[in-house]
């Protein structure tokens, strides 16, 4: 073991141990305190993206390498080459959160196979409405529903594919890109497999599969319902002119299309079995079904000999997907990565309840908000590990009530949830700014009243 660095450079000086002490924990201070601002820095820049001209990716990258390139440098000063192998380890640690970007990637493609090859047409022939207010609806039903099982991400995918469909109103289709990221995070809080933090409670024993979903279910409906019910004053008027919708041009056989369709979905249905069974990754259980997927592609082209149209080119599907939204969803797992290595996000749960309230009902409100701007994973993760079930013992409510606020709260930042992050990269014209002002008002009105539900529920029902 190298002698630590800085204590050396301590010893070397002339003063008492206190001064030396005091010297170190304001030299540590300062390190977590510099940190912690160009997070927020960081974060700012993010949400200035179109007024400073910089695209979030790019801002996201740097910061997310910049703090893990601080905390390296840290590790080496303090202990030299066994503080950078520990830095390697935390960082490799860390890397685990970045495998939902394989996933990302994975259910991309295959959205975008079955969308290039007019495999969605067996869902949007079957939807007649011209009521913008009723095809809101539809697609929210359809969004909570699909993300109890597959997922908030995938089903963010899909979903927001089949609103482009059918919504070419720019201004229309945000709102519906808006509100599809809240029945998603919605949909998947109740459910075992929906969303990641509630799965980790269960895998981890806090919460069981059938307490969770009588608690939860209801109001997760009611944090979907609330600005459903509210945006239905805002956005009226017809989806498309006239009384027909406009007839879909397609250029794939039926044959083709709806075996496609079969695959991909069908596929994308299996992934929680997959995952359940076999115990392996999502990310593993996306990319077979992507394999079984571009098979069926590619055996499909075969009859077209050296004339493949591009719907059967995968490497055309390829550049469908947008790398710059998976890019700068890393550069935000690997800043929050810090924060949750160097135990800042740890240190404030334990503020907020020495400070703020010793009620946890508010403070786990209060870890729903801040997961809209700290992934909800290592929020979740650190209090997995800040209490501990000798203290609250397995459906106790405090375990169910995380699942419903850390799963829900994400809505209230587009940036906050991997569903946002999705619906930014499937439609480049929704903001961060424009979620902010537009849809973050109505998600804290439906996590509120949600989490009022819930409460409401446990003490009446339920019990402490």
């Amino acid at each position: 073991m190298r002698i630590n660095l800085f204590v050396y450079s301590l010893l070397a000086t002339p003063y008492s141990l206190n001064q030396l002490i005091i010297a170190y924990y304001i030299y540590i201070t300062m390190l977590f305190t510099a940190i912690a601002i160009i997070f927020v820095l960081g974060y700012i820049a993010i949400a200035l993206e179109h007024p400073i001209k910089t695209n979030k990716a790019a801002t996201s990258l740097f910061l997310g390498t910049i703090l893990w390139l601080i905390w390296f440098k840290y590790q080496g000063y303090l202990a030299g080459e066994d503080g950078i192998k520990q830095a390697s380890a935390e960082l490799l640690h860390n890397f685990e959160e970045l495998q939902i970007l394989f996933f990302l990637i994975g259910a991309m493609a295959i959205a975008c196979i079955i969308d290039i090859n007019d495999g969605f047409s067996i869902i949007t022939s079957r939807i007649k409405t011209n009521n913008t207010q009723v095809l809101m609806w539809i697609l929210s039903w359809i969004a909570f529903i699909f993300s109890s099982f597959l997922g908030n991400l995938t089903a963010t995918i899909i979903t927001l594919t089949l609103a482009h469909k059918f919504v070419s109103d720019t201004r229309k289709r945000l709102y519906f890109a808006g509100m599809i990221v809240i029945a998603t995070n919605a949909g998947g809080a109740w459910s075992p497999i929906g969303d990641v933090t509630t799965t980790m409670l269960w895998i981890g024993g806090q919460v069981s599969a059938l307490s969770i979903i009588k608690t939860v279910l209801l109001p997760s409906l009611v944090c979907l319902m609330v600005p459903l019910i509210v945006l239905n004053f805002f956005v009226k008027g017809k989806v498309y002119e006239g009384s027909e919708p406009p007839p879909e041009t397609l250029e794939t056989p039926r044959g083709e299309r709806n075996l496609i369709f079969l695959v991909g979905v069908g596929g994308l249905l299996t992934v929680p079995l997959i995952r359940t069974f076999f115990h392996v990754p999502p990310y593993l259980a996306v990319f077979f079904i992507l394999g079984i997927l571009w098979s069926v592609v590619e055996f499909l082209g075969r009859k077209y000999g050296r004339d493949v149209p591009n719907r059967l080119n995968i490497f055309y599907a390829l550049q469908k997907i947008d790398m710059a939204s998976v890019l700068f969803f890393a550069g935000i797992l690997l800043a929050v990565g810090v924060l949750g290595t160097t135990g800042q996000l740890a240190s404030f749960a334990k503020i907020l309840e020495d400070y703020v309230s010793k009620d946890h009902r508010i403070i786990v409100y209060l870890i729903g908000v801040l997961s809209a701007i700290v992934d909800n994973v290592p929020l979740v993760a650190a209090t997995m590990k800040m209490y501990s079930l000798e203290m609250f013992p397995q459906d106790h409510f405090l375990w169910e009530f995380i699942a419903y606020c850390a799963g829900t709260g994400g809505s209230l930042l587009v940036i906050g949830s991997a569903a946002g992050v999705a619906a930014m990269g499937i439609d480049r014209n929704l903001t961060f700014g424009w979620f902010l002002r537009k849809i973050a008002p109505l998600a804290a009105l439906g996590y509120t009243a949600g989490a009022i539900v819930y409460l409401i529920i446990r003490s009446l029902f339920v019990g402490g």
